[in-house]
């Protein structure tokens, strides 16, 4: 089965909900952990443990692991491969952008399979062009993984770049969804290639004139729970869309922790919620 199909079943049978694995520091320490790759290790078991059989997705941040060197990297392949042995589908959270070869070898790292660090999905870049995603869109293609494209993110700083103007007048952001959406068109029932969105920027989707409908793809959303976006905000900035939304939570569920069980309560109240707040 394609990513998209992979995707669809999942949020149909667990809700919308993608546990975001983001093992800082100060986390670490609230569930009494070292910041050692060995804390990262059971922190990483304990997430997949509660989100497995509950979440649609997790979304590990490489950023996290990678500041481990070796032996970091080494959980972070660990947690993916327990990630596929539960049936958990993963978004690598790298955001890697680049062109030609080195974008390739950041596909093949992420997206081939049998590769140590082999996910379901990757996040990406568009910001040296949509075309230089050309790589990783192939191999996602080719195999059956998925992409989700940055275009409207939720840091303050997006929109210096996010809502400029090209030479046609068209919004970049806005340029991003019309070339991913392209690359979805005829998938049932979605497309591999989605977008990140966060649920916190407010008009500028309509004020930037993005057709979010005619994606056909999964929107993965940052900025729900703990960031402040709720039913209103959801409905203002996806719309019609909100169907293929998937909400990510990191801080709100993972403060649970390191209880196994308050961990795995804290996923299910989440994807209720998200699910309310999407119908809301």
């Amino acid at each position: 089965m394609s990513f998209g199909a992979r995707l669809a079943a999942a949020m149909e049978r667990h809700g919308p909900l993608c546990v975001g694995v983001d093992p800082h520091v100060s986390l670490l320490t609230q569930w009494g952990l070292p910041d050692t790759p060995d804390g990262l290790a059971a922190f990483s078991d304990t997430v997949v443990t509660a989100a497995a059989g509950s979440a649609a997705a997790i979304k590990p941040n490489a950023a996290f692991y990678e500041r481990h060197g070796s032996r970091g990297i080494a959980v972070l392949e660990r947690l993916l491969a327990d990630a596929r042995d539960a049936d958990l589908l993963t978004v690598m959270d790298a955001k890697r952008g680049d062109i030609g070869s080195t974008m390739a070898g950041y596909a093949d790292a992420f997206l081939r399979p049998g590769s140590p660090l082999e996910a379901d999905s990757l996040t990406v870049s568009p910001y040296l062009g949509f075309g230089s995603l050309k790589p990783a869109l192939d191999l996602a293609a080719q195999t059956g993984k998925g992409i989700f494209v940055l275009a409207l993110t939720s840091n303050p700083e997006g929109h210096e770049v996010q809502h400029a103007r090209t030479a046609s007048g068209e919004a970049v952001a806005a340029a991003v969804v019309r070339q991913a959406s392209a690359l979805n068109e005829g998938a049932t029932p979605m497309g591999n290639v989605g977008l990140v969105v966060g649920a916190t920027v407010g008009s500028a989707v309509s004020d930037l004139g993005i057709g979010l409908d005619g994606l056909n793809g999964p929107i993965l959303a940052p900025g729900v729970g703990a960031q402040g976006a709720g039913p209103d905000e959801l409905a203002q900035v996806f719309g019609n869309s909100r169907s293929r939304v998937l909400v990510n939570q990191s801080r709100g569920v993972l403060a649970e922790g390191p209880s196994l069980e308050r961990l795995r309560a804290a996923v299910h109240e989440a994807s209720d919620a998200a699910q309310a707040a999407l119908e809301g």
